[in-house]
C-alpha cells in the first residue's frame, strides 16, 4: 500500500510540473495568433518564436540531461522549473520581439530539461510490470496543460490580453517547486552515484558505444520525426484555422475541442502499452498520426477540420506518451538521463525546423495540403526506425 501511495505522490508531483509546462507551450500557440495581430508579425517571425522555444529546449535537454546523471534527478527538476517559471512571468512584460525571443529561449531550456529528466525519475521509481503505464499517465498531464491553455486562451486573451495569460502560466509553477522540495530522488541513481563517479564525456561516449548505438540511432530518428511534426503542426493550429477563414475566437474554440481528444489518446496508450508492447503501440499511433495529418491538411469543411484535428491530437499525443515510456528503457541507470536527454535534444532540432518551415512555406503560398503531407512523410520515417531498429522493452527490469 505504501508503495502505491509513494508512486501516486511521485506521479502527481512530477505530473503537475508537466502540466504547467504544457500549459505554457499550449498558450504559445494561441499567443502567436494574438501577437500576429498586435505586433503585426510576418509568418516568418511567427515561425521564429516557435523555433526559439525549441532551440532552448534542445540546449536544455542536453545540458540538464547530462547534469541529472551528475547531481541527481530531483535537483535538476527544481532548477528547470525555476528557470521556466521565472522566464514565463518575465515574458509577459516583453514589448519587443527580440526580448520575447530571448525569454522564450530560457523558458525552452527549462522545459526541455525537465521533460526527459521527469520521465527518467518516474521510470526508475516504478516496478517493471507497470512502468510503461505510469510514465504514459505522467505524460497525460500534458493534455491537461493544453486543455488549461486552451481555456485560458479562450476566456483570458480576448478579454485581458496575452500578457495576463503568461502571468497566469507562471504562477502555478511556483506551487510545483514547493511540492518538489519533499520529492525523493531516484534510489537507482543514488546507488549508482555511490558506487561510481563518472565524467560527463564518458557518459556521452557510452551512449554511442557498441551496446547502445543501434537504439540511440533509432531514438534520434524517432525523436526528430515526432518533434518536427508535432511542433510544426500544433504550434500553427490556431493560425491555420485563421488562415482557413475562421475568426480568432472561433479558432480557439475549435482547437479547444481538438485538444480534448488528447486525453483518450493517452489513456488508451496507458492501457495498451503493457499489453501489446512499446513497439506496436508506437507504430499504430504514429501511422494514425500520419494519416490524420494528411486528411487534416486536405480538409475544407468545419466538420472535417475538427474531426481530423481531434484524431491528430488523439494519435499524436498517444505516440508521445509511448515515446517517453520507451526512451529511458534503452539505457542503464548510469547513462539513462544522458541518453534520454541527448535523444530529446536532437529531436528538438526538428522542433526548431518544423515551425520555421511552415512559416516560410506559408509565405511562399504553399498549400496546407502540401505542408501537412511533409509532416506525414516525416512520421512514416519514424515508423520505419521503430520497426527495423527498435527492440521491445515491455516489463524489462532496468539495469
Amino acid at each position: 500500500m505504501s508503495q502505491d501511495v509513494s508512486r501516486n505522490k511521485l506521479l502527481w508531483i512530477a505530473g503537475l510540473g508537466w502540466l504547467f509546462d504544457a500549459m505554457d507551450v499550449g498558450m504559445l500557440s494561441f499567443i502567436l495568433a494574438a501577437l500576429q495581430k498586435e505586433w503585426g508579425l510576418t509568418a516568418e517571425q511567427m515561425g521564429w518564436i516557435g523555433s526559439m522555444n525549441s532551440i532552448g529546449m534542445a540546449v536544455g535537454a542536453l545540458v540538464f540531461g547530462l547534469l541529472a546523471d551528475r547531481i541527481g534527478r530531483k535537483q535538476v527538476f527544481i532548477i528547470t522549473l525555476l528557470l521556466f517559471s521565472i522566464g514565463s512571468g518575465l515574458s509577459a512584460f516583453a514589448t519587443t520581439l527580440t526580448v520575447f525571443l530571448i525569454l522564450r529561449f530560457f523558458i525552452g531550456m527549462g522545459l526541455g530539461g525537465e521533460l526527459p529528466v521527469a520521465s527518467t525519475l518516474v521510470s526508475e521509481s516504478v516496478p517493471a510490470h507497470e512502468r510503461g503505464k505510469v510514465v504514459v499517465l505522467l505524460e497525460s498531464f500534458w493534455a491537461g496543460g493544453w486543455l488549461l491553455a486552451a481555456l485560458i486562451s479562450f476566456f483570458v486573451i480576448p478579454a485581458y490580453g496575452w500578457q495576463m495569460a503568461l502571468i497566469l502560466g507562471a504562477l502555478p509553477a511556483l506551487y510545483a517547486i514547493y511540492l518538489r522540495i519533499n520529492l525523493p530522488d531516484s534510489q537507482k541513481f543514488i546507488a549508482v552515484k555511490t558506487a561510481e563517479r563518472r565524467s560527463v564525456w564518458r557518459n556521452i561516449a557510452d551512449v554511442w558505444a557498441k551496446p547502445y548505438a543501434k537504439q540511440t540511432t533509432m531514438l534520434w530518428i524517432l525523436w526528430f520525426a515526432v518533434v518536427f511534426s508535432y511542433y510544426g503542426m500544433f504550434l500553427w493550429l490556431p493560425s491555420v484555422m485563421v488562415m482557413k477563414g475562421f475568426s480568432l475566437i472561433k479558432s480557439f474554440e475549435y482547437v479547444l475541442i481538438m485538444t480534448l481528444a488528447q486525453l483518450p489518446g493517452y489513456f488508451s496508450v496507458a492501457w495498451l502499452i503493457e499489453r501489446i508492447g512499446r513497439k506496436a503501440v508506437l507504430i499504430i499511433y504514429l501511422v494514425g498520426t500520419a494519416l490524420s495529418a494528411y486528411f487534416f491538411g486536405n480538409a475544407e469543411s468545419v466538420a472535417m477540420l475538427v474531426t481530423f484535428g481531434a484524431l491528430l491530437s488523439f494519435f499524436n499525443l498517444g505516440a508521445w506518451g509511448a515515446l517517453y515510456a520507451y526512451t529511458p528503457e534503452q539505457y542503464p541507470t548510469v547513462i539513462r538521463a544522458t541518453g534520454a536527454g541527448m535523444a530529446a535534444s536532437f529531436g528538438r532540432i526538428g522542433g526548431i525546423l518544423g515551425p520555421l518551415l511552415v512559416g516560410y512555406l506559408v509565405a511562399q503560398n504553399v498549400s496546407m495540403t502540401m505542408i501537412f503531407a511533409i509532416f506525414c512523410v516525416a512520421i512514416f520515417i519514424g515508423v520505419l526506425a521503430v520497426l527495423f531498429l527498435g527492440k521491445e522493452t515491455k516489463q524489462q527490469e532496468l539495469a
